[in-house]
C-alpha cells in the first residue's frame, strides 16, 4: 500500500481493506487481519477497521476478530 501524506492514515487503511474485499483478497466470511498486522499504532488500525464495519463491509465478533460480511451486498458494496 502506497501512503498518501495528504489523507489520514486510518482512511487509507480503511480504503485498502475495502479494496481487498472488493477484489476478493478478503472473501465473504474471511477474517480481516488484526490491528497488529497493519504495522501501525493500534488506535490507527482500530479506527480504520471501525470505519469499514460502520460502512457495512465487516462484522466484529468479540474475542474472535473482524470478518467480511457474508454475503456481500450487490451493487458494489454496502451503502451504494
Amino acid at each position: 500500500m502506497e501512503l498518501d501524506r495528504t489523507r489520514p492514515l486510518w482512511r487509507q487503511i480503511a480504503a485498502e481493506i475495502i479494496r481487498r474485499i472488493e477484489s476478493g483478497t478478503y472473501s465473504p466470511g474471511s477474517r480481516v487481519p488484526s490491528t497488529l498486522e497493519f504495522g501501525v499504532v493500534n488506535a490507527t488500525a482500530a479506527k480504520a477497521i471501525r470505519q469499514v464495519r460502520e460502512q457495512g463491509w465487516t462484522r466484529g465478533e468479540v474475542g474472535l476478530g473482524t470478518f467480511v460480511v457474508d454475503p456481500l451486498p450487490s451493487g458494489g458494496g454496502p451503502n451504494s
